[in-house]
């Protein structure tokens, strides 16, 4: 099975051992407390701030992305994945697809 068929598969979340983390490398033990940014974006958008100022509860903001398309992972402001947007016990989250390379990004 391809690594695109692998991610067509339904989401699952890793199993946690009894402390409720991820096993753990003892090389990289020093980095696990270092606070990183993550972002999922899912479309940018350009507006004036009158028009931003106009927009009441429910107001619709079109987005440079269509439904399908990947969404793409930022770390610290830099591009590392691009991935698709899933439902995890009523909790959204997203599916790595696609790792990005730097000469990709």
């Amino acid at each position: 099975m391809s690594a695109l068929e692998k991610a067509k598969e339904p989401a699952m979340l890793p199993e946690l051992n009894a402390e409720g983390d991820q096993p753990r490398r003892p090389m990289l033990e020093s980095v696990y407390d270092v606070p990183v940014k993550v972002t999922a974006v899912l479309g940018k958008t350009r507006m004036n701030v009158a028009d931003l100022m106009d927009l009441n509860a429910g107001a619709v903001i079109e987005l440079d992305r269509r439904v399908g398309e990947p969404i793409d992972l930022y770390v610290n402001d830099k591009l590392i994945a691009r991935g698709e947007l899933v439902l995890v016990d009523g909790v959204l989250g997203v599916t790595m697809t696609e790792v990005v390379k730097e000469a990709d990004a």
